[in-house]
């Protein structure tokens, strides 16, 4: 049975295990330097700068969606920016992800967003067609910049 929940403190732990093994997915492990102290402070701190929604099946952690609301000036209203999201291989085909996206839909149109984005590797076509099927669709005209602060 599916529970989706709000991420609590004591889902920390998990949630960092879990970004590990997506980490390992996506054979990006050497790319993860992050610390789980870290991870919990912008979670949980004062300043909360991310939300985590956690999939638990029959009680067990079989997945999370990590986001964070950002803001679009052209249509003057937030969006819902989708960090990651992984459901454990053990628990793929029994609707998690596309409960944890209707979730985030959901949270997204509660806030009064314009829009629910996110970004998927070139490679990784099971998760391209399966972002399809929940009727989104890669941005053409826009190309994605990045400048790592260390």
């Amino acid at each position: 049975m599916l529970r989706l929940r709000a991420a609590e403190v004591a889902d920390v732990p998990v949630i960092f295990q879990l970004i590990g093994e997506l980490a390992d997915y996506e054979r990006l492990r050497h790319k993860m330097v992050g610390k789980q102290d870290d991870l919990q402070r912008h979670l949980f701190g004062e300043a909360r700068f991310a939300h985590a929604l956690m999939a638990d099946w029959n009680g067990q952690a079989a997945g999370f969606a990590l986001y964070f609301f950002n803001y679009s000036t052209f249509l003057c209203r937030p969006g819902l920016y989708l960090e990651d999201l992984f459901v454990r291989p053990e628990h793929r085909g029994h609707g998690i992800g596309l409960a944890l996206l209707a979730a985030l839909e959901q949270r997204a149109r509660d806030a009064g967003c314009g829009r629910l984005e996110w970004a998927v590797l070139d490679w990784n076509e099971s998760a391209i067609e399966f972002y399809r099927r929940f009727g989104a669709r890669p941005m053409q005209d826009w190309i994605l910049y990045r400048k790592d602060l260390s």
